[in-house]
């Protein structure tokens, strides 16, 4: 098992890489104790079917440089295949401005192709590569070195048998057509605005009961401040405060630290310093919000006055559908997509590129009465209208 430690080393691997079809990728990081995650270790294999084509580089280790691995990544002419790509992707475009292209998942392409949704390595492994996969060193502290023979072979195994589960899967999507799919797919996955969190925007993730523009905007004030504080510090957005307490103090509305000191959820380090200060301002911005710069909750899809007859068909129009093509069905339509379209709306994803094609064009046909729904035994068939 053979571990990169110098920037000649991975020069001397990527160099090996060039003209190769494709090249595996796997990382190992830590994110409990900080905001952005810690690369701790890259997991890197060629083609072929032993390990003396795959290595580990320790980004670790002082004077290292990933700028040959860097290089790599922006080789269009290589394909860079990932499973479940899209925390290792934040990683290097966020340390280094860099998303590898062009781009293979095999997690979205076995969904793609029939494994279900969201599907393990793990599993496909099994299923794919019929081997087991050790897991004894799932949960250990990567960043603790020496690594034991153990994590090594552990991260090792996320690229090597990652190959055969590359060729597989692409081999399918080649004998299907569905590479397009796949291909759409990996959009928000290469799209920089995937991996940029704006604290401005960041209140839109927190849960509340109310939609009141005033205690909204409080929020949109608290979680901002939170998210700046957590990313200039590299700390969790947590250790800073927690949702519940951010909606609490977005009720309560204190004024002073004394007000602090009364909250039921506030951590007791956030009631003074510097957190206690970036709080009372943020409440402080959010009563004094002008009018015109109110922030407002989506509730447009609240408000839809669904069918539910229509939206049942629907449901029996999709589970036709997945069993056609084989599909997992909430990667075709969620269910909110299905009272969507039942309720008028057609800007929604399973009416676009090639869910359209799989299932948005019969839904809208059978939405406008141009087509209805027949059982026959065990299957359900389209009837022209």
């Amino acid at each position: 098992m053979q571990t990169l430690t110098t920037t000649e080393e991975l020069s001397d691997f990527c160099a090996r890489a060039k003209g190769q079809p494709y090249i595996t990728v796997d990382t190992e990081f830590l994110r409990e104790r900080t905001y952005y995650s810690k690369l701790c270790l890259i997991q890197l294999a060629l083609p072929g079917k032993g390990d003396e084509d795959a290595v580990l580089v320790d980004p670790m280790v002082d004077g290292l440089s990933l700028d040959p691995l860097l290089d790599l990544f922006r080789d269009e002419s290589i394909v860079k295949v990932f499973h479940a790509a899209r925390q290792d992707l934040e990683i290097f475009y966020i340390d280094h401005g860099v998303i590898p292209q062009p781009l293979f998942d095999t997690q979205v392409a076995a969904m793609v192709c029939g494994f279900g949704e969201q599907v393990g390595y793990e599993t496909l492994v099994k299923r794919i590569a019929k081997q087991q996969l050790d897991k004894s060193s799932r949960f250990t502290d990567w960043s603790r070195r020496p690594l034991t023979d153990a994590q090594k072979s552990y991260a090792l195994a996320d690229v090597t048998h990652l190959r055969q589960i590359y060729e597989f899967l692409a081999g399918k999507l080649e004998e299907s057509g569905r590479a397009r799919w796949v291909a759409e797919e990996l959009g928000v996955l290469t799209d920089p605005e995937t991996y940029i969190t704006r604290p401005r925007d960041a209140w839109q993730r927190v849960k509340t009961r109310s939609n009141a523009p005033r205690f909204l905007a409080i929020v949109r004030e608290l979680a901002a401040f939170r998210e700046t504080y957590a990313q200039e510090r590299n700390i969790p957005r947590n250790r800073v405060f927690k949702d519940d307490a951010l909606v609490e103090l977005a009720s309560t509305k204190p004024m002073s630290t004394n007000d602090l000191s009364r909250s039921r959820l506030l951590l007791r380090e956030a009631r003074k310093g510097p957190i206690a200060d970036g709080i009372l301002e943020a409440v402080k911005a959010g009563v004094e919000c002008p009018k015109d710069d109110l922030p407002e909750a989506d509730t447009v899809r609240d408000k839809l006055q669904v069918n539910p007859a229509l939206a049942d068909l629907l449901r029996v129009l999709l589970k036709a559908k997945t069993e056609r093509f084989g599909v997992a069905s909430k990667l075709i339509a969620p269910a909110t997509d299905l009272d969507a379209i039942a309720a008028g709306m057609r800007d929604v994803p399973a009416l676009s590129g090639w869910r359209r094609e799989v299932f948005g064009e019969d839904a809208l046909r059978l939405c406008s009465g141009q087509i209805a729904l027949a059982a026959r035994g065990k299957n359900v068939d389209v009837i022209e209208l």
